[in-house]
């Protein structure tokens, strides 16, 4: 477990009773590793989020600095490459605030896929009432009450893509809920203009900086650039107002000074660092705070904060304009590219300029073939995206594997497109980059999963092997030693080998409840060479049986 998650569940349960001198005390003990490697808990399930933060406000992080700061700063940063630091013991990610275990860890069955984030009844589009215009984004939008009486965040397709962008955000909000990531429930609906009023609160600001009531004239210009229907009606995506107190969007870097269960850095949140891999997956292109929202709610008579990945619309192309072609393939600036552009007078062709897109005008400018998640990129990079670890992108890809063709037309298919071609193209598409995904991370690094000893045998799997993205090594190794769980000290037993997933223990090795043991397991193959990097299992034994405690997948 990381030192810093480790202090987390210590001040979480402990805090609240201490001194000030005590709690210093204890943080400088939590930090120093003092103190067992394992506890009688490990590996522990849920990120400890137990101290009260009602005192956290709303703050504001302005788009135009984030994207300035993003391109001429963030750019160059240089990563300090190291392990994430909100891991558990056995290198995975607990749930949080911030995430919960779904696919690759649980049975995600296709009614829950195509449920998603959905709890409650849809909204009721008999009856709009208007009440503020849309803040941010690049399509037409308003936020409005149903006939239900319930509040909505509304967006509607643009006229260059209709179904487009409603079709990329209903499907994307299904596949990072299956991931994960707490997302908005959003719902395809219509929008009649005829069953439209005005909220009499409901203003605009307009150029001059000044309020004037929202008007019948500001709808038809709203309206102006969305995809009308030949019944007259607007297809939209609708998203329900979070519960809680809002507070503004998330960073990819720091903490929230405000937060006290924000102690981890989110460059080194792993879940955070994975949208590298995810968003490329997706084509998430716009991964920026004004897409995320924070949230106070209250848990267990408790307040606390919970963060969202709000807007992920921007997928599948669909950030693309009519004649952008650009985006996953360059930052918003980059002074190279763009200089070989200008000086070569635009013979100089960069990648992203002979890609053989297949076009819908229900679908954005997305393709497999071409696609390489290594070289992927957002509209600017942030510095959680640039942290990203071999074995954080080893952990995504496995999620992403978990997809199965059929789970990925199911969620597809939510996205309620007209052309029945354009839907088969994107499912393609998608399952085509999944396997780009999986050929890509899956075979970087030592592969071996879902350890278990049990007798005198240790069984396990190879990702890698069992995706076909590779063919099984000529022989695994083991190397046991009894640990000391108190000093980290160990003593050899003995190493053994095979050539199936099943190696056999030592023949002297100790029972005793209570005991641990460590196993370096490596697997030798000449095509892969990094899988000679042994993953590092820790074991204690409990009752009659072995329990996996300890899991580290190292580059």
């Amino acid at each position: 477990m990381s030192i810093l998650l480790r202090f987390k569940r210590t001040i979480g349960v402990r805090a609240c009773a201490l001194s000030t001198t005590a709690f210093v005390a204890l943080t400088l003990a939590s930090i120093s590793g003092d103190g067992p490697r394992f506890y009688s808990d490990d590996p522990i399930t849920r990120e400890p989020e137990r101290r009260d933060a009602s005192g956290v406000q709303p703050w504001k992080i302005g788009l135009l600095y984030e994207l300035s700061h993003n391109l001429f700063v963030t750019q160059g940063y240089k990563p300090q490459n190291v392990r994430a630091k909100n891991i558990n013991t056995i290198d995975e990610v607990p749930d949080s605030n911030w995430f919960t275990n779904r696919i690759g860890s649980q049975t995600v069955s296709l009614t829950d896929l195509q449920r998603g984030p959905q709890t409650g009844r849809p909204p009721s589009p008999e009856k709009w009432v208007i009440i503020r215009e849309k803040i941010g984004g690049v399509n037409p939008g308003v936020t409005a009450i149903d006939a239900n009486g319930e509040t909505w965040f509304i967006e509607f397709d643009s006229r260059h893509y209709p179904e487009g962008d409603s079709a990329a955000t209903i499907i994307a909000t299904k596949l990072f809920w299956a991931l994960g990531y707490n997302q908005v429930e959003s719902f395809i609906t219509s929008f009649d203009p005829k069953r439209v009023s005005f909220d009499p609160k409901a203003t605009m600001l307009r150029p001059s900086g000044k309020r004037t009531p929202f008007t019948n004239e500001d709808l038809d210009e709203l309206l102006d650039g969305a995809a009308r229907s030949e019944d007259g009606l607007y297809r939209i995506i609708a998203g329900r107002l979070l519960p809680g107190k809002i507070l503004g969007g998330f960073r990819y870097a720091g903490t929230r000074p405000d937060d006290p269960n924000d102690v981890v850095p989110h460059e080194h949140r792993r879940e955070l660092r994975a949208l590298r891999v995810f968003g490329a997956w997706t084509n998430l292109t716009d991964l920026k705070a004004g897409n995320t929202l924070d949230t106070l709610v209250t848990e267990n008579g408790r307040a606390v904060v919970k963060h969202y990945l709000q807007d992920v619309g921007s997928t599948f192309g669909m950030a693309n304009g009519p004649h952008e072609w650009d985006l996953g393939w360059e930052h918003f600036y980059e002074g190279e590219a763009t200089r070989k552009r200008l000086f070569s007078f635009g013979f100089a062709l960069s990648p992203w300029q002979t890609v053989p897109y297949q076009e819908y005008s229900s679908v954005g400018k997305i393709e497999g073939d071409r696609f390489d998640p290594r070289t992927w990129k957002p509209h600017a990079p942030t510095t959680a995206y640039m942290e990203l670890q071999p074995d954080d992108a080893f952990w995504a890809a496995r999620r992403v594997m978990a997809f199965s063709d059929e789970m990925i037309r199911a969620a597809v298919h939510t996205g309620q497109f007209s052309d029945a071609a354009a839907e088969a193209h994107l499912a393609a598409v998608i399952a085509k980059r999944r396997d780009v995904i999986g050929r890509t991370y899956l075979t970087a690094i030592n592969p071996i999963v879902n350890p278990r000893l049990d007798g005198g045998s240790l069984t396990f799997e190879n990702a890698a092997v069992s995706a076909g993205f590779a063919n099984g090594p000529s022989e695994y190794r083991a190397t046991w030693s009894r640990f000391d769980n108190a000093t980290g000290d160990t003593r050899p037993i003995g190493d053994t080998r095979s050539t199936s997933l099943t190696i056999a223990a030592p023949r002297d090795l100790p029972d005793a409840s209570g005991t641990y043991i460590q196993v370096d397991l490596s697997a030798v193959s000449e095509t892969y060479p990094s899988w000679r990097k042994p993953v590092r299992l820790h074991f204690c034994r409990v009752g009659t049986g072995w329990k996996l405690v300890g899991l580290e997948r190292t580059s």
